[in-house]
């Protein structure tokens, strides 16, 4: 019995000997903000994908040909050039619907059903009068014949007498291949609408407007202009990624687009269905104004958002986000490896 003992003892310790290099790597294992040079600068809102041995960074607003929708192109994440823009001009139904939209918003790329979809924004800065839109695309790589982007207009929209704001789109697919689209700015924070899987505009058996994320009104809060939100019901840009068991709600709180006085962080909660109710570290749902820090301004570095995900199964997951330079208070891309510690997602600011 003595030696039955010792020796499974023996062998639980060797075995301990033999995973404590790899347990020691996986403690250390901290994220990596990268080094990134060539055209970075003025990138807002960024969303990533990889097609073949390229990334692509898709980001708000007029690229420097006129075009709308800003694409930057890699092949090792961290030299980045300038590789065209989504639309030669705003879309003649936008103009028609939305005449004061000068710049689209917030677009969001990912690859489903064999087509790369761009979700997009467009709106008036403080308004909820707001759309979101889809154009797809067979391919990234402009030189191939098959290139060409196809707008399929509205997805769904937001009016005045709506308390919630149509912009900021990012497409899901939950653990059983369902497609859901979630959105929102300001008012009554981040919702959710189930996708047709095919199509990728909004279901027709499923109507329901799922609530995800809230702020809290302050006490002794300054009320909001007569054009503006107030500024307490800042939470926006949501982005939602499934990790493990988890889904995990990506938002940007505070106030973005003031150069060195933008205040944005980015904040995450989790949830074990998609459609919530997501809840922070401490256990405080998001509905009730939680949220854990993820992000946050540096002395280099101030109001990082904007955030989107890139999950790579077998290499490093990646964000990608917008910071403000403290100095110049211009926009640039950061991209941060993400590691994934005691159930939460960790990223770096450059410093």
């Amino acid at each position: 019995m003595k030696k039955s003992v010792r020796s499974i003892f023996s062998s639980a310790l060797a075995c301990l000997l033999m995973l404590a290099p790899a347990l020691l790597l996986a403690a250390s294992q901290k994220p990596e903000a990268l080094d990134l040079t060539g055209d970075f600068w003025g990138t807002h809102d960024p969303s990533i994908v990889k097609a073949g041995n390229t990334w692509y960074v898709f980001a708000t607003g007029r690229a420097r040909d006129g075009g709308q929708f800003q694409i930057r192109c890699s092949i090792d994440l961290h030299a980045w050039h300038f590789c065209g823009h989504v639309f030669d001009q705003i879309p003649a139904w936008i103009r028609k619907d939305s005449p004061g939209t000068r710049d689209l918003w917030a677009p969001d790329i990912s690859y489903e059903n064999g087509e790369f979809r761009l979700y997009y924004a467009y709106s008036l800065f403080g308004k909820n009068t707001s759309g979101i839109a889809l154009a797809t695309n067979k391919t990234l790589d402009p030189t191939s014949p098959d290139y060409k982007w196809i707008d399929h207009g509205l997805v769904l929209k937001s009016q005045a007498s709506d308390n919630y704001n149509a912009i900021d789109p990012n497409f899901i697919l939950d653990a059983h291949g369902h497609a859901w689209l979630t959105f929102g700015s300001f008012w009554s924070g981040i919702k959710l609408r189930r996708l047709d899987d095919r199509t990728g505009m909004v279901s027709t058996t499923d109507t329901k407007l799922y609530s995800l994320a809230t702020r809290n009104h302050p006490e002794n809060a300054a009320p909001a202009s007569a054009n503006l939100p107030a500024d307490w019901e800042a939470v926006e840009a949501p982005f939602i990624v499934r990790h493990g068991r988890y889904y995990y709600l990506f938002v940007s709180w505070d106030l973005c687009c003031r150069g060195t006085k933008s205040t944005y962080r980015t904040m995450v909660g989790r949830s074990s269905k998609v459609t919530g109710p997501y809840v922070d570290a401490s256990g405080v749902p998001m509905m009730q104004g939680g949220g854990t820090q993820l992000l946050a301004a540096n002395q280099r570095w101030l109001g990082p958002g904007g955030e989107s995900v890139l999950m790579q199964p077998g290499d490093h997951d990646l964000m990608v986000f917008h910071a403000y330079d403290a100095h110049t208070g211009k926009p640039a891309l950061q991209i941060s490896t993400i590691t994934w510690n005691g159930g939460w997602p960790h990223v770096a600011l450059q410093r």
